[in-house]
């Protein structure tokens, strides 16, 4: 009896046995899933700096009243362009034409007076050679021809200020450039010390684009120039674009002029410079464009495609293919961005091969198959475009 339960639960469990052993061959092997790749290949990747940056006028000269009177006459055309020379204002220069004349008549009294001291001088030499005048008078006269001769002068100098004055009354442009509208109309008793400035002139061509630097942007390019693995032209001697608020091109490129050795402690922001060709004036004072600074490089840089990269909780990650044939999670550190890719700091090396098209349907641990064209040639061969 006890034999015959032994061989039935023997039975039994051979029965369980060859069922299991069943159900596991007939288990379904796991689907890869078909991705596309990228193989990492360092290479040099140029860096083009981006900024916000407003024109500047490479010469901007505030026109100023040298002499107080009435504003007789605005002599140009507000907003208008003018040449060096050309005349903007006029002071009314009656007063000053009295004064011209009124100088003009005391020099000539001195004069007079000068030469009636000379020769008094000439009479009383002989005089006193012959001992028919004194010292004393001699020496009077003398000292009377050097008091009309400083007279002289003094009458001279005032006759100067007074031509000076006038000149003044009628004030022209020192440069050539655009105007701005006048400060005062016709009419307005303008005085230097109060109201004296009058309008502005503006050379445009050429024109200058001012940018800031923010310290944590040039800190770090500093760094990365230190470490080799940033390289920017040798005295800044970047080509720089300019795109408009619309987004067209600016015709002309530019150049670094200026950059400063220290930091607006108001912005702390590193101020530079670039001066552009504006034949045409198509750039104004004040104008904001943005700013596109190319020359720089990253040798031996990593990239890879946009769509590669994902945003963890932590950081971001790629999927890379590991010995296995399995996607696997590399997280990565990414720098700048290039064209349509990435440029990955650290987290990646030569020969890895990225996963970047079905990224979305892999996790890690995933069993991956690199997807075959026509030919049959692997996509992991394909590059993408620089």
């Amino acid at each position: 009896m006890l034999t015959r339960k032994i061989g039935v639960v023997l039975v039994l469990a051979l029965c369980a046995l060859s069922s299991c052993a069943k159900k596991a061959a007939e288990a379904p092997k796991e689907t890869a899933v078909g991705v596309s790749t990228y193989i990492v290949e360092p290479q040099t990747i140029p860096i083009n700096f981006e900024f916000v940056g407003i024109a500047q006028s490479s010469h901007m000269v505030q026109i100023w009243s040298r002499v107080e009177g009435y504003l007789e006459k605005i002599a140009y055309t507000e907003g208008g362009f003018v040449k060096e020379g050309d005349v903007l204002f006029q002071i009314d220069p009656r007063q000053f034409e009295a004064a011209v004349n009124e100088a003009k008549g005391n020099l000539d009294k001195e004069k007079a007076a000068l030469t009636s001291a000379l020769q008094a001088v000439e009479r009383f030499k002989p005089l006193f050679e012959q001992k028919a005048a004194s010292r004393k008078d001699l020496d009077d006269a003398n000292s009377q021809q050097l008091a009309e001769e400083a007279a002289v002068a003094v009458y001279k100098a005032r006759l100067e200020e007074a031509e000076l004055n006038l000149g003044y009354a009628t004030i022209t442009s020192p440069i050539s450039g655009l105007t701005t509208n006048s400060k005062y109309q016709e009419g307005t008793l303008i005085n230097p010390a109060s109201n004296g400035l009058l309008t502005t002139v503006s050379v445009v061509d050429p024109i200058w684009v001012v940018i800031g630097v923010s310290d944590y942007y040039f800190l770090t390019a500093t760094e990365d120039v230190a470490k080799g693995i940033l390289k920017i032209p040798e005295n800044f001697n970047f080509d720089v674009s300019i795109t408009l608020a619309d987004g067209a091109q600016y015709p002309y490129h530019g150049k670094v002029s200026f950059v400063s050795p220290v930091f607006d402690p108001s912005s702390g922001t590193l101020s530079a410079r670039a001066v552009f060709p504006n034949p045409d004036s198509m750039l104004k004072p004040g104008q904001f464009v943005r700013v596109t600074a190319t020359g720089a490089t990253r040798p031996n840089s990593i990239s890879v495609p946009q769509q590669a990269v994902q945003q963890g909780t932590k950081s971001m990650f790629v999927y890379v293919i590991n010995a296995q044939g399995k996607a696997e999670m590399r997280l990565v550190e990414v720098g700048d961005w290039y064209q349509q890719s990435w440029i990955i700091k650290s987290g990646l090396v030569e020969g890895d091969e990225v996963i970047v098209e079905g990224v979305n349907k892999v996790s890690n641990g995933t069993l991956v198959e690199v997807i075959t064209d026509k030919k049959n040639q692997r996509c992991k061969k394909k590059r993408i475009s620089k």
